[in-house]
């Protein structure tokens, strides 16, 4: 079996923060984080409006451009870092939206949420456990930034993409779907990128914590190493690939990716400039953009890679 992919959608909040109001409240201008970050906008979460509720939106948006039925869904996976509750999973909040029956759960790989919640569902997909999944990528790190640290207040946003994959016989060549999926994580590193707290043992609420030098020169590095690791598995190089589709964490990151890999740069999907680092959501957010706009046609091969807290980090590689 194959896991091919049915359709895309996403959701951003309304609010829309620039950087010029961000410098009202903390030590910082537009010219200096567009400068350091490529980013000149965020979306936040409105007052009561939480991570389930994008989640539900995404996901809504690409059941129907797949064409699919809630009900018709039998496996539903949220990669999030903010999820509603401690328990249940905000996975079964949109369970419950959609109409769905089947299994559901969240998946807490931070940055790397996505491609780690790809991973799980091909294998279920591929086993014939599930047939319809909703895989969804959604936070709102809004809630745990602290706003008056300009180092990592200017960096995060709020949002939620959404991909519909459906187990169907691996007939005929080239195959299409998702190819192949390459996890990894280096846990001795979690003190690059963490949060202080949460709603767990420690029982604190905390903020997000960056060594902000460390964590670039590994993305720039793993990344790379990731996405080089799944196009040999497949037999494929660089030029085979129609888009690059890299976590959104920083523009100089995409750049240097680009740079050591010989990408061109019109085949890396960039939105960072105007999602910021949504996490968990940044890949498909950047998907579904690029989808929207037409840039990707049936038969092309897209290459995904994150990484994020952990450090994790890892790479899909998916033919449309």
């Amino acid at each position: 079996m194959n896991s091919r992919l049915l359709g895309t959608g996403s959701y951003l909040p309304e609010r829309v923060v620039s950087n010029a109001e961000l410098s009202e409240t903390v030590d910082t201008s537009d010219e200096w984080i567009i400068a350091r970050t490529g980013i000149g906008q965020r979306h936040i979460v409105a007052a009561g409006q939480t991570t389930g509720d994008m989640a539900i939106a995404a996901a809504q948006k690409a059941l129907q451009a797949a064409g699919i039925d809630g009900r018709a869904v039998d496996l539903v996976v949220v990669a999030t870092t903010t999820p509603d509750n401690t328990f249940p999973a905000t996975a079964g909040k949109v369970q419950a939206e959609i109409g769905a029956a089947g299994a559901f759960f969240d998946i807490q790989a931070v940055c790397s949420g996505f491609v780690y919640a790809l991973s799980v569902v091909d294998a279920l997909l591929k086993t014939g456990a599930h047939r319809t999944a909703l895989v969804i990528g959604a936070d709102a790190l809004s809630r745990i930034v602290d706003w008056q640290d300009r180092n990592t207040c200017i960096l995060f946003g709020d949002g939620a993409g959404a991909v519909v994959l459906q187990a169907e016989p691996a007939t005929g060549a080239p195959v299409r779907g998702i190819l192949s999926t390459h996890l990894h994580g280096a846990g001795a590193t979690r003190d690059l990128l963490y949060v202080d707290g949460g709603a767990g043992s420690n029982q604190k609420t905390g903020f997000i914590h960056m060594e902000g030098r460390d964590v670039f020169k590994h993305a720039v590095a793993k990344l790379a190493e990731c996405t080089l690791e799944s196009l040999e598995a497949n037999g494929l190089n660089v030029a085979d690939v129609a888009g690059f589709i890299p976590h959104q964490a920083n523009q100089r990151i995409l750049d240097a990716l680009a740079k050591k890999l010989e990408i061109p740069a019109d085949k890396v999907v960039s939105t960072v400039a105007k999602h910021a680092n949504t996490s968990a959501a940044s890949i498909p957010l950047a998907l579904d953009d690029a989808m929207q706009q037409g840039r990707f046609k049936a038969g092309d091969v897209l290459s995904m890679q994150a990484i994020g807290g952990g450090l994790a980090w890892g790479s899909a590689l998916i033919r449309l």
